[in-house]
């Protein structure tokens, strides 16, 4: 018999799920089944689990055609399951490297009917805290078992189904099931504890359970939350159905319930101020109702008072007092933010510097109305006309003609923006204007921390790349790669976006755990890549003319991209000996970073004639269409090219120390969109034995292909604007 069956339900945790599956079949115990349950998700996440199931046998998916809610989801899985043991995991949580090995020990030792497990709050500055595992065992539980009426205090522990495996024969026998709703884990956690004969403590962390900024029911305001109260309905109903059995765990039980009522009624981020009364009038009605006989524990200090209020259904005297609390809380975090900006304050003054003026006149500006016909466009930090924000705005003047767009640059790239194009430079005063007063915001990188976003204000981030190294949030975890960077101020620009403009499927996942907040995606291809879509053989003739590339060249395009954690890296590339394995008819385009626009120093090859460097280039869709072969290492641009269909080079010398000091969300060279070569002279052997088109290589870019370029059509652009600026609604999901 299997010893672990874990049950993964998964609704909207497409940028989650990887990491949960991961944590699962990674651990160094292997006697486990995953039965992965897509909740008809309108997200990816079905696809994640079939991707999984399909090249690990002790994956299964289950894909339901309705959604039913977490609850009703666990018990499919549960029905499916064979393991001596149940572990419900959630799709958003993962666990702690290797903590199985103990778990499973500690099973096949003790036997037991229910153990639980620690956990901390993974939260999402990369902080963790400690559960109440310390303070309700502040003795180490050792590996006994006990029944829950020799310890009640273990019902202190959080009341969640991940956090504790339970013996699936007891747990059948017992026919108990999750209840559908809010709150499921209340009627599941509380009573499989008290029907019990053997619980066991592991006091060893194993699942990190995520804090998410958005999508989590805690951080929802609805009138949903008033389903607690069934939830623990249900648990005193099973008391009362098991008869003396239970009854000494009554007082107990009911000091539980009250303190949960109570702490989701505190909580401002669940219960809107207009229903807060109606729920603590439940919370009163259900302490008459359920009230045991002789009493429970009622709490010591404030904790108590809130009891005492609730017994006796003053309400005006309990908001009184929360008010109060809160006053009180807010007045010392006036006091120390106070502190800490008296000197910024005071220096002001003296610091007004045209800058200064500045920031005050688009202050100014803002109190003036939005004006509904401009649109402002910027891309990589104000280097120019380029990327997806060019594709948009060149769709957006034929569709959307009544939108006036202009566009940021900075002050030493005015040359690069074509004729006909407006513009304003960064730092002027018409800079400051049109970042005040514009309907659209449009960028692929985010705008300068002071820009606000006000109401009547669109921002549409359309990104740069398909990631292969980590962004956002998921930088926290490698400290070598993020630099310095201020991860509460990068949530606070993405806070503004109303729309992240997403490649793929993959770039919509990594995107919603990189950047939580509750922007809409628009998974519709890059508008960049139209162009690699529509344009014929007539516009790779003119451009090869304009490069003074001859129509029977071989032409080789080379796009490193930089190493954030070793400033000026240079790959061992030598470009005379690479044009050497070419042949006589091969060229070599040589484009380095963006980041290095004004520190470039391209190296000095003998052979000019045949090597060239094009980082000056404006529009890379242009060096991807005169090229016939992309050699790249991990930079976004194997994505794009790959929408060509053409012969794609991986040169992959740092793969291990990048992806130890960056940060990778996949092994580019384990799944390639072509041939891989981790040496220079591997390089050099791959174009000179004309590897490069292989059959290998050949059904590698298929299989690239199949995975990241099916949004690319030629229409990305356009389905940008039609939702963005003319308000059209996008094309339906095919999803369930």
């Amino acid at each position: 018999m299997t010893l672990i069956s874990f049950v993964v339900p998964a609704f909207r945790v497409q940028g989650y799920l990887r990491e949960c599956l991961d944590s699962i079949l990674g651990q160094p115990e292997t006697d486990i089944e995953v039965i992965a349950v897509d909740d008809c998700s309108p997200d990816a996440s079905g696809d994640i689990i079939d991707e999984y199931a399909a090249r690990d046998q002790r994956v299964r998916s289950v894909r339901l055609a309705e959604n039913v809610g977490l609850g009703p989801a666990r018990n499919i899985g549960l029905d499916r399951a064979v393991g001596e043991y149940v572990w419900f995991l959630d799709g958003d949580d993962w666990l702690a490297p290797e903590c199985l090995t103990e778990v499973a020990e500690r099973l096949r030792v003790t036997r037991p009917d229910v153990l639980l497990v620690d956990h901390v709050r993974a939260h999402w500055n990369d902080t963790a805290t400690r559960s109440a595992m310390a303070e309700v065992f502040p003795e180490a539980p050792g590996p006994g078992t006990f029944r829950l009426r020799d310890r009640p205090r273990a019902m202190h522990l959080l009341h969640t189904a991940w956090n504790r495996l339970v013996r699936r024969e007891f747990l059948v026998d017992l026919g108990l099931r999750f209840a559908p709703g809010w709150y499921e884990d209340v009627s599941f956690s509380y009573p499989v504890l008290m029907a019990a004969h053997r619980i066991g403590v592991l006091d060893r962390v194993c699942v990190n359970y995520r804090q998410r900024r958005a999508g989590a029911i805690t951080r929802t305001r609805g009138d949903r939350h008033f389903e607690v109260f069934p939830q623990w309905h249900r648990v005193f109903h099973l008391m009362d159905s098991w008869g003396p059995a239970t009854e000494a765990l009554r007082p107990a039980v009911f000091e539980r319930m009250i303190w949960h009522y109570l702490t989701v009624l505190g909580n401002g981020q669940r219960i809107a101020p207009e229903l807060r009364e109606a729920f603590f009038a439940q919370i009163t009605a259900d302490y008459e109702r359920w009230l045991p006989p002789g009493g429970y524990p009622v709490p010591d200090g404030v904790e108590g008072i809130k009891h005492k209020l609730v017994a006796s259904g003053r309400w005006r005297t309990f908001s009184a007092l929360r008010a109060a609390s809160r006053a009180r809380d807010a007045a010392r975090r006036r006091a120390r933010t106070a502190r800490r900006t008296v000197g910024p304050v005071a220096r002001r003054g003296a610091r007004l510097t045209r800058d200064g003026l500045l920031r005050e006149y688009y202050r100014a500006e803002l109190r003036r109305p939005v004006d509904p016909t401009l649109a402002v466009y910027a891309a990589y930090w104000y280097r120019g006309y380029s990327c997806n924000p060019a594709a948009i705005y060149e769709v957006a003047r034929r569709l959307a003609p009544e939108v006036r767009g202009v566009w940021v640059v900075r002050r030493d790239r005015v040359d690069a923006v074509p004729t006909g194009v407006e513009y304003v430079v960064a730092g002027t005063p018409a800079y400051y204007r049109v970042l005040a007063r514009a309907r659209w915001l449009v960028n692929n990188v985010n705008f300068p921390d002071f820009v606000r976003k006000r109401p009547e204000q669109v921002h549409v981030q359309t990104h740069h790349g398909t990631p292969v190294k980590v962004m956002g949030l998921d930088q926290q975890r490698h400290p070598i790669g993020a630099g310095r960077m201020d991860f509460a101020g990068l949530l606070r620009r993405v806070d503004r976006w109303d729309y992240s403009v997403s490649a793929n499927s993959f770039s919509t996942q990594m995107w919603d755990r990189a950047y939580p907040a509750t922007y809409t995606t628009l998974e519709v291809g890059y508008p960049r890549n139209d162009r690699l879509v529509t344009a014929g053989p007539d516009e790779v003739r003119r451009l090869r003319a304009e490069f003074g590339l001859d129509p029977d060249e071989h032409v080789v395009l080379y796009a490193p991209t930089h190493r954030e954690h070793l400033p000026g890296y240079r790959p061992p590339f030598d470009p005379d000996r690479f044009v050497q394995a070419l042949g006589d008819s091969g060229r070599l385009l040589m484009r380095s970073h963006y980041f290095h626009d004004r520190d470039r120093r391209p190296g000095q090859p003998k052979d000019w004639e045949r090597v060239r460097d094009v980082s000056g280039h404006q529009r890379v869709e242009d060096l991807y269409l005169v090229a016939d072969v992309l050699v790249t290492d991990y930079s976004s641009a194997m994505f794009d090219y790959a929408v060509l269909d053409r012969p794609i080079v991986l040169y992959t010398p740092d793969w291990e120390a990048y992806q130890l000091a960056r940060g990778v969300y996949f092994d580019v060279t384990a799944e390639p969109p072509g041939s891989v070569a981790s040496t220079f002279a591997d390089l050099l052997d791959l174009f000179r034995t004309d590897a490069v088109r292989s059959d290998a290589a050949e059904k590698a870019r298929e299989h690239f292909r199949a995975r990241f370029c099916t949004m690319d059509d030629g229409r990305a652009a356009e389905r940008v604007v039609r939702r963005v600026f003319l308000g059209e609604p996008g094309e339906p999901s095919t999803r369930c």
